[in-house]
């Protein structure tokens, strides 16, 4: 019987988990060994600001946080290869691409602190991005739509977004990727595959061999990539970022990496999840890999390590303390910014709540 049509995903890895390079044609960005060395100096910030936020939130004075933990290569990746005309439709916890991207950790501490204000960057390129989305999958038809706006417009322009194992299996992610494809839109729909969705494992969540082909039904271009080696996220980021910039529409990258932290702090992944394979896990930390490689080209060392983490530990210090010192708005702000006119009725709740504050009373 004739094929109607066939397909295949490739698979990218530069960097093993021992650190060694697996394939030769390094691309132009890691054959700069000072590009490397501030991509790995992002990574090893975004684990420092990650353990303090748990510390935070352990203590009182943060909200539920989702970490990152094992994230930072691909999301270090992600953020590195767009361009600050291109836009971010982020999930939860994509903060390495955020701060690479301008998002301070103070904005972060206000948002899971509970003050909205924390979604209003106020660095370039991060402005423009859009705000954390807790629902998931909607940020994909976000970007979708973004792109659908810079296609008319004709803009150099290509929107981002984010989605985790199983927030791929969401008919927000289907329906935005499949429009991208009917629309050829400059999109780049990437699936941080961390192979838990809460308690839910990769291997019951989608009978697909990857989920990278989920990007095939839509007429995507596809692609599986080591989640834990930074040279081959950003490589196949610029790849399909420079094929939605020549108009030739959107792509789909997945990237297979692992949660080494819980889903957030409200929950506990040894209820469900065994320590072997935590442990396993870890051999191929992200961060410990690229620092192998790093000293092994001579560019880095025990000396500037201690550095780097002194810079953190001040950086941090600096943040937590902006944070800790920004004065709580006026309870009627939880009125003023949803409806351009405020319905009578939440005027009156709103007329309620301001007397009672000024009375003093909680």
């Amino acid at each position: 019987m004739p094929l109607a049509a066939s397909f295949e995903i490739e698979y990218l890895q530069y960097l093993d988990a021992d650190g060694k390079l697996v394939r030769k044609d390094l691309p132009a960005f890691a054959k700069d060994l000072d590009t490397m060395v501030k991509l790995y100096k992002l990574m090893v910030s975004t684990r420092v600001f990650d353990t303090k936020s748990i510390a935070l939130q352990r203590t009182g004075k943060l909200g539920t946080y989702a970490s990152c933990l094992g994230h930072e290569a691909a999301h270090v990746g992600i953020g590195s290869a767009m361009k600050p005309e291109d836009v971010l439709a982020p999930s939860y916890r994509e903060y390495g691409a955020q701060l690479f991207r301008g998002v301070q950790p103070r904005e972060v501490y206000m948002y899971w602190g509970g003050d909205e204000r924390g979604n209003d960057y106020q660095n370039e390129p991060a402005r423009h991005d859009f705000a954390w989305s807790v629902p998931i999958g909607t940020q994909c038809l976000h970007a979708a739509g973004s792109a659908l706006a810079f296609k008319i417009r004709k803009e150099k322009r290509v929107a981002v977004c984010t989605i985790g194992d199983g927030g791929s299996s969401k008919g927000d992610f289907y329906g935005a990727i499949n429009i991208a494809g009917a629309q050829t839109l400059p999109m780049v729909a990437v699936i941080v595959n961390n192979q838990w969705a809460i308690s839910v494992p990769r291997r019951i969540q989608s009978g697909a061999q990857t989920l990278a082909q989920k990007g095939i039904a839509a007429g995507l271009p596809s692609i599986q990539v080591d989640g834990n080696d930074i040279i081959a996220v950003r490589k196949a980021m610029e790849d399909a970022l420079d094929r939605a910039r020549k108009g030739d529409g959107a792509s789909v990258i997945e990237c297979v990496t692992y949660r080494l932290g819980d889903h957030t702090t409200a929950d506990d992944a040894r209820r469900y999840r065994g320590k072997d394979e935590v442990e396993d896990a870890w051999k191929k930390d992200p961060v410990k890999r690229l620092r192998t490689w790093l000293e092994a080209q001579k560019a880095w060392d025990e000396k500037k390590e201690t550095a780097l983490q002194e810079e953190c530990s001040d950086w941090m210090d600096n943040e937590v303390n902006a944070y800790l010192e920004s004065k709580a708005q006026p309870v009627t702000a939880m009125f003023d910014y949803t409806f351009a006119e405020v319905p009578a009725d939440l005027a009156k709740q709103r007329d309620l709540a301001l007397s009672f504050e000024q009375k003093g009373a909680h």
